[in-house]
């Protein structure tokens, strides 16, 4: 499907035209916004992500983000919507929010910043990585 190599690319088409861009792992990103709240130190991460214009977060969805850190997950969309650009790359579809945030207030509200303003590239099908295993 090649979703991460395109969001890799656009992301690298951003830099070449100096605009500031930051590549993250889904699972890395919630695992540095836990560890932030922990340390009492979530302000001064959200500030980090949201000081690049564009934030690109791949495998949204292929783990599944828990109440408490679907919130986290909120306050770094929240700050970044409207002034920002993220680029998401999923294979979940956004109305099915709730699997992928186990709070469904909390999910619709993520999905709403999301969806606001977006633009979403569909990309049908076999694996870029696979394609030349299954024939």
């Amino acid at each position: 499907m090649g979703k991460t190599h395109l969001s890799t690319s656009l992301g690298i088409i951003a830099t070449e035209n100096r605009i500031s861009t930051y590549f993250i792992k889904c699972r890395d990103l919630m695992l540095n916004l836990r560890k932030a709240k922990i340390e009492h130190k979530l302000d001064e991460v959200i500030k980090k992500y949201n000081r690049y214009s564009l934030l690109i977060i791949d495998e949204l969805g292929y783990l599944p983000i828990d109440a408490e850190d679907a919130k986290l997950f909120f306050q770094l969309i929240d700050k970044r919507y409207e002034t920002k650009s993220t680029i998401f790359t999923t294979n979940i579809s956004f109305n099915k929010g709730d699997t992928i945030f186990q709070d469904p207030v909390i999910a619709l509200a993520i999905i709403d910043r999301i969806l606001h303003h977006c633009h979403v590239v569909s990309i049908i099908g076999s694996s870029y990585r696979t394609k030349n295993l299954i024939e």
